[in-house]
């Protein structure tokens, strides 16, 4: 009965439901419908200016970050290679959802194809994983700068820059892959109306007929053990730091020491503040509107990738001044 009203409530969208959802199984339907803002469809296109202000944002400041560091070769060290694989990430993370999202809003294209409805999924789980892997590879690069400085050249040369680049993505790539395997087993026999406006895991796994106990655990403890594990070394890392920055003789030393983790620090609180945020959210937040906790999933892929080069830029002096002399140069 639940269902039948949520179809009337969308009655535009019936030409796209399952008809005999009550009888049949659909093990692979062929396409999904996505709402957009479940109930707040009238302001689709208000709401895509900020979200496609920002997708701009994020894409102009990711390949800026990206082009000054190719450009520049004093900048070819592990720090900012680490923020180009960052940067690369949060594209790929950004782009994942948001051309569909805009075409929701703008065109009312609703229909994404089962696969890639799959793919979507796979790719938002797998780059949310690598942010995290990446802000740990970051922690430590700045543990041994500041804790072994005299072995830094040598402990994090280019080939081992580059393995830890490919570990963060075998572990996102491997751990993340049952997600869509899970979820293509599943029969579908109650619609295929997706209230979001991505294919965001649990969303879809709610709309098959079958124990999805598997699915939501998986989810749940690879959340929990690679946000926990994460956090935890990036913790080690910076206890360690702290202990040597305050170990150094004189004020202005410290806080010069300290500094150079200023842009790390900023970056690792908008990553992991949105996904607290938003994990609280799905926790404790049963009598909140269906539309504020998409428009929060939305946020929590969006503002990051919207944040990291802004910070870049603003906290790195390195970047700061190259970004500079690119933009007086061109003036000239």
């Amino acid at each position: 009965m639940q269902e039948t009203q949520f179809c009337l409530r969308v009655g535009h969208l019936l030409p796209y439901s399952m008809s005999d959802s009550n009888t049949t199984d659909f093990t692979n339907p062929p396409t999904f419908i996505l709402l957009g803002i479940p109930g707040l469809e009238a302001a689709h296109v208000w709401i895509s200016i900020p979200f496609s202000a920002m997708y701009a944002i994020a894409i102009l400041g990711n390949f800026t970050i990206l082009f000054i560091v190719k450009r520049e070769p004093s900048l070819h060290e592990p720090m900012y290679y680490f923020f180009c694989m960052l940067a690369i990430s949060d594209l790929v993370l950004s782009t994942s959802t948001l051309p569909k999202t805009l075409s929701i809003f703008w065109f009312n294209s609703r229909e994404i194809d089962f696969s890639a409805c799959l793919t979507q999924m796979y790719f938002v789980a797998c780059f949310l994983v690598m942010d995290s892997g990446i802000l740990v590879a970051m922690s430590f690069d700045r543990y041994v700068a500041i804790c072994h400085p005299l072995r830094h050249s040598t402990t994090l040369t280019n080939p081992v820059v580059a393995k830890i680049g490919l570990a963060v993505l075998l572990r996102s790539g491997i751990i993340v892959l049952p997600f869509p395997f899970l979820v293509k087993q599943w029969p579908y026999c109650k619609t295929n109306i997706i209230p979001h406006s991505y294919c965001e895991h649990m969303a879809v796994v709610k709309l098959a007929c079958a124990d999805i106990r598997i699915s939501s655990n998986y989810s749940i403890s690879l959340g929990f053990m690679v946000t926990a594990l994460d956090v935890f070394f990036i913790a080690m890392s910076y206890t360690q730091i702290l202990r040597a920055i305050f170990s150094l003789p004189t004020k202005d030393a410290r806080l010069k020491t300290f500094g150079t983790c200023g842009s790390h620090l900023c970056v690792i609180l908008s990553t992991y503040i949105p996904s607290v945020f938003s994990a609280l959210m799905h926790r404790f937040g049963h009598n909140v509107a269906l539309h504020f906790h998409v428009l929060m999933a939305n946020a929590y892929l969006l503002l990051p990738p919207v944040l990291h080069p802004i910070i870049y830029g603003v906290r790195t002096k390195q970047i700061r001044d190259r970004l500079f002399r690119l933009f007086t140069q061109k003036g000239m």
